[in-house]
């Protein structure tokens, strides 16, 4: 059994080499197809990372009175932090608010100056509300106007859900489109190892004869070509691989730029997840062309 393997793979290796430029165009159009769908996976990534990171950072602020007692923001703290949809309260002092406004300033001195200028601290101390979870936002929201507190100045409940629904939106848009060229990709992959496996059989049909008269099993005849398929697929995995990894590096950069203060690693979400995306791609592809080839093979290598 091991012997006629590695016949069947000699056979395949030979029927790739002497048709050497139809097995580059056909191994490049599978890199393509492999491209698009790992493109679609990206940006898949990227918009499901972005909603995680804005649903962590989303919030409701009370802006409290600046002469208000620390023992009634604490109690009032404890009061909203006992509440079912609240998951944490962050009570930021007037100075702790200060100095996070000179940090976040500190390359604009005309706004420091400003500040020194006024000769006190104008900032109010707040409470941040982290919700439990997003749907439970309008609820919380209803449940924090309802409270009645002397220490209160103001409320911020700006609803981020909208931006959520915004991402949803366009990355839904990117994934009908995207399907619709990786289909486009795999019927052209499909085309291209059929025709590719045809002229392969064509080369060798003298060969299929002289197998075929000494009594060669169809299984035989069929499984380098069979292979083959299985070998140009292996081909283009290897190469995106290569390709993938060193663009994805490239990108990062960009990324962190764009969504400042969001922890969006399309790096680690690839290296963790190498083996489900490349391993399944390298599954599904290979079934595809494998169909291809057989319906190619048993058309034309009937003698």
């Amino acid at each position: 059994m091991f012997l006629s393997f590695l016949r069947i793979l000699k056979f395949s290796l030979q029927d790739i080499s002497r048709n050497v430029w139809l097995s580059v165009v056909t191994v490049t159009i599978l890199v393509l197809s492999m491209l698009s769908i790992n493109t679609l996976i990206l940006l898949r990534a990227i918009s499901d990372n972005a909603v995680v990171a804005i649903k962590e950072k989303i919030d409701l602020s009370l802006y409290l009175k600046p002469d208000a007692p620390e023992s009634e923001i604490l109690e009032l703290k404890n009061k909203i932090n006992s509440m079912e949809r609240v998951r944490a309260v962050k009570y930021t002092s007037k100075q702790e608010a200060l100095d996070f406004f000179r940090d976040k300033n500190k390359n604009n001195p005309e706004i420091l100056q400003a500040i020194l200028e006024l000769g006190k601290n104008p900032l109010s101390p707040s409470l941040v509300i982290v919700p439990e979870n997003v749907d439970m936002i309008p609820d919380l929201i209803e449940e924090l106007r309802a409270i009645d507190s002397d220490v209160v100045e103001s409320r911020d409940f700006s609803d981020n859900r909208v931006l959520l629904e915004k991402i949803n939106t366009i990355t839904d848009r990117i994934s009908d489109v995207g399907f619709f060229i990786i289909l486009v990709f795999i019927i052209t992959s499909l085309l291209v190892v059929y025709n590719s496996i045809k002229v392969a059989v064509y080369t060798q049909k003298r060969e299929i004869e002289i197998m075929r008269l000494v009594g060669a099993s169809n299984s035989f005849i069929y499984l380098p070509f069979l292979f083959s398929a299985v070998i140009y697929t292996l081909m283009a995995i290897l190469i995106i691989i290569s390709v993938s990894f060193p663009l994805l590096g490239i990108l990062q950069p960009y990324l962190e730029l764009f969504f400042v203060d969001y922890n969006i690693n399309v790096v680690s979400y690839f290296v963790e997840n190498v083996w489900t995306i490349f391993g399944w791609q390298f599954i599904g592809i290979s079934v595809v062309n494998v169909i291809a080839s057989y319906l190619a093979v048993s058309k034309y290598a009937k003698v």
